[in-house]
C-alpha cells in the first residue's frame, strides 16, 4: 500500500485552514494569498466561517493563482451544536462554489440547522476533504467525535489556537478515535486570521504529481502527507521488529500507538532513527502505528497512521 513516501510525485507545503475580512480575518483574500505565497507556500486554503453573519463567503481564490501558487477552494462549516451548546466547526476543503447554505445565521445554535454530521456528510459527497477543527479549542467531547464519520481527518495542530489560548492539540481525541478501529489522518494548520501571531506555524506537506487542486484533493483523500511545524519526514518502514524512520535533523524520533503503545529514539541531529517495537507487547497489541520526529527546536512533524 502507498503511503507519502511511496505515492509518485513530490511534496507541496500548504495551509488548510486559512481566514480573510470575509469572514473574521482582518486581510483581503488577495493579500492572505499573497502572505502565503511570498512564504514559499505552494498552496492555499482560504476558509472563512460559513454563516449568515458573513454572507455565508466561500470566497473564490482562483484568481490568485499563479504558475507556482494554487489554491483550494472551502470553508469552515457551522451547524447544530455540540455537547457543549457551541456550534459545530467543521473544516471542507474542495467544495464546489455553489455549495447550498445551511441555515446558520450566525454561531448560535437555532432550531431546524443540519447537525454537525449532517453538514459534514454534505461536504463530503460534494467532494471535499472534510476535517474535525480544533478538538481541544471546541471543548469536544469523544462523542462528538464520533459522530463525524464523514470526516477524513482530525485537526491535530491548530496554531492559532496554541497562539490565542493555549488549546492547539488534538491529540487526545485523534488517538481515541484511531483506537475505536477509525481510519482517520491528521493535520495541522495555521487557523490564521492574521490579528495575533497565528500563521506560518503548521501546515501539511502533500504528495502529488502536480501542484493543482484535483491531485492535491486526491493525494489529502488518500493520506499521501504528513504534517509539521518544520521538521521533514523522508521515509518510514515499519517491520515486525523496528520502524525505521528517515528525517531531517532531529533529536527525537518516537513511535505511538494504541494505549500505552509509544517509545522514543534520542539523540543529536539525527536523520535516521531505528524504533524497536518487536517483542514489546504493546505494539504488538497495537492495530496501528504513527511517528512523531522532534527537532532542536522542539518543531515537530507527524507522520499519519499506519495500520497493521
Amino acid at each position: 500500500m502507498q503511503d507519502a513516501f511511496t505515492a509518485p510525485g513530490r511534496f507541496w507545503r500548504g495551509n488548510l485552514h486559512t481566514h480573510s475580512t470575509r469572514s473574521d480575518g482582518v486581510l483581503s483574500p488577495e493579500e492572505v494569498c499573497r502572505r502565503y505565497r511570498e512564504e514559499g507556500y505552494d498552496f492555499l486554503a482560504l476558509t472563512d466561517h460559513f454563516i449568515g453573519a458573513y454572507g455565508y463567503p466561500l470566497v473564490d481564490t482562483r484568481p490568485f493563482r499563479t504558475a507556482g501558487f494554487t489554491t483550494l477552494l472551502g470553508a469552515e462549516l457551522h451547524s447544530g451544536a455540540m455537547a457543549n451548546g457551541e456550534l459545530w466547526h467543521i473544516l471542507a476543503v474542495g467544495l464546489p462554489l455553489d455549495f447550498a447554505p445551511g441555515n446558520a445565521p450566525s454561531f448560535q445554535p437555532v432550531p431546524d440547522m443540519e447537525t454537525g454530521p449532517q453538514i459534514a456528510r454534505r461536504a463530503r459527497d460534494a467532494g471535499a476533504f472534510v476535517a474535525v477543527a480544533h478538538p481541544q479549542w471546541s471543548g469536544l467531547t469523544l462523542a462528538d467525535a464520533r459522530s463525524i464519520e464523514a470526516a477524513h481527518a482530525v485537526e491535530i495542530y491548530n496554531h492559532g489556537c496554541y497562539a490565542g489560548c493555549d488549546r492547539g492539540d488534538g491529540f487526545g481525541i485523534n488517538d481515541l478515535l484511531l483506537s475505536e478501529g477509525r481510519k482517520l489522518n491528521l493535520i495541522a494548520t495555521d487557523d490564521a486570521h492574521f490579528s495575533e501571531p497565528d500563521h506560518f506555524g503548521g501546515w501539511v506537506m502533500v504528495k502529488a504529481a502536480e501542484n493543482e487542486p484535483d491531485a492535491l484533493l486526491t493525494a489529502l483523500k488518500a493520506g499521501h502527507y504528513f504534517s509539521s511545524q518544520g521538521p521533514e519526514l523522508r521515509g518510514i518502514q515499519i517491520t515486525d521488529k523496528s520502524v525505521e524512520v528517515e528525517c531531517s535533523a532531529a533529536v527525537s524520533v518516537i513511535v505511538q500507538g494504541q494505549g500505552l503503545a509509544a517509545k522514543a529514539v534520542h539523540g543529536l541531529s539525527m536523520t535516521r532513527a531505528s524504533v524497536t517495537i518487536g517483542g514489546v507487547d504493546r505494539f504488538e497489541r497495537s492495530p496501528w502505528l504513527r511517528v512523531t520526529v522532534v527537532d532542536a527546536a522542539g518543531r515537530r512533524a507527524w507522520s499519519n497512521p499506519y495500520w497493521r
